[in-house]
């Protein structure tokens, strides 16, 4: 007894000193963090914008109301001016995106002490952040933070946040396997283009809520150095998700398997945003990347009116590879395609995962459907980004990650860089209009060629009345279901049904249902539903060896 009793002191002792290292630890990291703030010149007395006809004015910047639920920011001048302009112009819209994101959170972490907790290990863990940031962007970032809510507080001052808001787009990758990430995109000129020009078109499937969607930010930035640009996103994002500059280059990202990062690096939007700015064609937006540490992996797709064609720049931790084709088509979805990582050993279990991953799915039917829609148009884009069924066409249920069209876009974007000219979608995610925005009248840019026959491209009328409803009705009673699983409810046969007649090719209508029953205790119904799923496509290995371990877990206590 008193050597058990020895044991258990020593252990005691042990423990209290670990923590004590650990506590310790974490005030030097904390207290090392950088948190300074760049020197930036800001007015004494913050002047209010001023409203003139619908249109909002801060110094030479503008924002108005585009179509549906774009809006449309012009940033002029210097870093301070940019960021400054941003935050007193988006005011609103920016508490309006924090909150969503907040909301998202919540969800995720309900309790608001743990959530002050995390900002505190957010700042320890991206405590030299600033040190992968060029200093312009910094500047920008914190005038545009003036314009932040203090509500927020909790998690981090206004700087700290936006800081840690573009390194959260990159952790998100990583941390949650890209469940929220499936982005599509694709190219195509010479013979591949109706007019042999090049035509790009991109889904961003970054799904944090519908809330976070509403509003979608167009930035036309004029900055004093550097290239004039067009880019898509949302209030407060400095950072660059899908563009194009005025010399004809276009940059869009796709997520790639990557392992969580251990330190702070470069924001992958910020990377994006500095080709953007300061890239004219494909050899100079790879040397601007290599240049970068990033957070996670990430394939860039170039487009280049210059060169008029395509490349993949392969962002990883590790380093920076420029995958080039042969041939007139190139595409992009959530896996690297050079053979430098396909023969590199240490890749071994992200090339495993990408035989029969949702990602090589959806390039063989991106495959598919460029062949059978050559020479490719503006409109053509447009159809194959909103194109919701698999291989051959077969059915994979609404919001499948297989499917190109996942209902959970932020945005869709279909670029023609010759010409200068990007269309942008608007709400229901890539099925309402997608708007023109043509660069030789934003930016009066010299020797454009006057081809103005190009309109805006049609939203998609059929999806929007038959598919849109269904998607809606079909997420509303997912939350349900679940909320019955939590209490160990079981749902009614008429839910049952009416949630199957919803979506009845998809397998996670019978993943759900399965785990309700398993929930409630009926295993034979469980089973059952288990099954079914099983008989659908599933988008991961992992997923279906997740179903079946659960079916294992049935016969356990039968």
């Amino acid at each position: 007894m008193k050597y058990l009793l020895k044991i258990l002191k020593y252990s005691a002792v042990t423990l209290i000193f670990l923590i004590g290292v650990l506590t310790f630890s974490g005030v030097i990291l904390y207290m090392s963090a950088d948190r300074s703030l760049p020197e930036v010149s800001i007015p004494e007395f913050m002047p209010e914008p001023k409203d003139s006809s619908g249109v909002l004015l801060f110094g030479k910047s503008s924002l108005e109301r585009g179509v549906g639920d774009l809006w449309n920011l012009r940033l002029k001048g210097s870093p301070e001016e940019r960021g400054l302009a941003f935050g007193q112009l988006c005011k609103e819209l920016m508490y309006e995106q924090e909150r969503a994101f907040v909301n998202q959170i919540k969800i995720l972490v309900p309790n608001e002490r743990y959530l002050s907790f995390l900002k505190y290990l957010t700042i320890i863990y991206n405590r030299n952040i600033q040190e992968n940031i060029e200093e312009e962007f910094r500047k920008e970032i914190y005038a545009t933070s003036l314009g932040s809510s203090d509500e927020f507080n909790y998690i981090g001052e206004p700087y700290d946040r936006q800081l840690n808001y573009h390194a959260a787009h990159d952790l998100g990758h990583a941390m949650q396997e890209y469940m929220l990430v499936g982005c599509s995109s694709f190219a195509g000129w010479a013979s591949a283009s109706e007019d042999s020009t090049l035509v790009i078109g991109r889904n961003f499937d970054f799904w944090v809520g519908d809330d976070f969607a509403r509003n979608k930010l167009v930035t036309i930035m004029e900055p004093d150095r550097g290239y004039k640009f067009v880019s898509v996103g949302w209030a407060g994002m400095s950072g660059v998700l899908s563009g194009m500059n005025e010399k004809g280059l276009t940059i869009t990202m796709n997520a790639a398997k990557s392992s969580p990062p251990i330190r702070s690096k470069t924001p992958i939007s910020i990377i994006a945003r500095e080709i953007l700015q300061y890239a004219s064609n494909i050899s100079e937006a790879y040397e601007i990347a290599s240049k970068r540490e990033a957070f996670v992996s990430e394939s860039l797709l170039i487009g280049s009116a210059e060169e008029n064609r395509a490349a993949i720049i392969e962002k990883t931790p590790k380093g920076t590879r420029l995958y080039n084709t042969k041939e007139d088509v190139i595409i992009s979805t959530n896996h690297f395609l050079s053979k430098e990582f396909n023969s590199d050993p240490d890749n071994k279990e992200a090339i495993d995962a990408i035989e029969g991953s949702h990602s090589k799915y959806r390039y063989i039917r991106l495959e598919e459907l460029i062949s059978s829609k050559r020479p490719l148009s503006p409109e053509k884009s447009a159809d194959i980004l909103r194109d919701q069924n698999g291989i051959s066409g077969e059915s994979l249920g609404l919001t499948n990650e297989m499917s190109i069209n996942q209902y959970i876009s932020h945005h869709a974007v279909v670029f023609k860089p010759v010409e200068r000219i990007m269309w942008i979608s608007t709400a229901p995610w890539q099925l309402g209009v997608m708007v023109k925005y043509d660069l030789n009248d934003l930016f009066d840019i010299e020797g454009a060629d006057g081809k103005r026959q190009y309109r805006d491209i049609d939203a998609d009328s059929v999806q929007i009345k038959y598919v849109f409803p269904k998607v809606q009705k079909f997420r509303e009673m997912s939350k349900m279901i679940l909320s019955k699983s939590v209490e160990r409810v079981e749902v009614t046969d008429d839910i049952r049904s009416n949630y199957i007649d919803l979506n009845p090719h998809f397998f996670q209508t019978y993943l759900n249902l399965g785990d309700n029953f398993f929930s409630a205790g009926n295993y034979k119904e469980a089973n059952e539903m288990y099954i079914r799923s099983l008989e659908m496509k599933i988008p991961s290995k992992d997923i279906e060896r997740g179903i079946k371990h659960k079916l294992d877990k049935i016969k356990r206590n039968e």
